[in-house]
């Protein structure tokens, strides 16, 4: 018998000074049974920096040509894809293609070697930008992991603020290629 992902749910204000969006949205995350409460909640402060209310999740890890999360506009084209962890260089090439603006938000220990592996390749691609986070932020944000969160997250210039019963995360992610949350985002 296959092993079943676990629901969690998310009720998360957003307050993103810099674009004006101000919304509140009830988000149920599936967390696919090799998925760590790292990944997921790095899934979910992916959601929260490009927030948006035709952004969703995408099955990531259970299929290859979907991302972790997505934005399309009323005729189905692919307006930004969202990748987290460290995807395979020619996935990223093919989701540029497909895709206006593309987002990957690297993370852990091996995050470092994926990009100097990767970045000749990847700095050719004018519509992707990568972003990576710390372990110590990536750690905090899975701490802060429930079956049922009540998140606020603030965003002012590079700040970023995730607040829950749990306690609070300063987050600063580092921009590796493109613009973090250029005025489009």
């Amino acid at each position: 018998m296959a092993i079943k992902a676990t629901v969690f749910k998310a009720a998360l204000q957003i307050a993103d000074m810099d674009r004006h969006y101000y919304a509140d949205h009830a988000l149920t995350l599936a967390r696919h049974p090799s998925e760590t409460d790292e990944r997921m909640m790095v899934r979910l402060l992916a959601f929260a920096l490009y927030a948006d209310e035709s952004l969703a999740f995408g099955r990531g890890m259970s299929n290859d040509d979907e991302p972790d999360l997505w934005q399309k506009d009323l005729t189905g084209a692919i307006e930004r894809w969202v990748d987290v962890g460290l995807p395979d260089e020619r996935a990223i090439r093919k989701a540029c293609g497909r895709a206006d603006q593309v987002v990957v938000i690297s993370y852990g220990r091996a995050a470092n070697i994926w990009w100097n592996e990767n970045r000749s390749k990847l700095q050719r691609l004018n519509n992707l930008t990568v972003l990576n986070l710390s372990s110590e932020t990536t750690q905090a944000l899975a701490a802060l992991a429930s079956r049922n969160m009540q998140l606020q997250c603030t965003l002012q210039e590079n700040d970023i603020m995730l607040t829950s019963a749990a306690g609070m995360i300063e987050i600063e992610p580092v921009v590796w290629q493109g613009s973090f949350r250029s005025a489009n985002a």
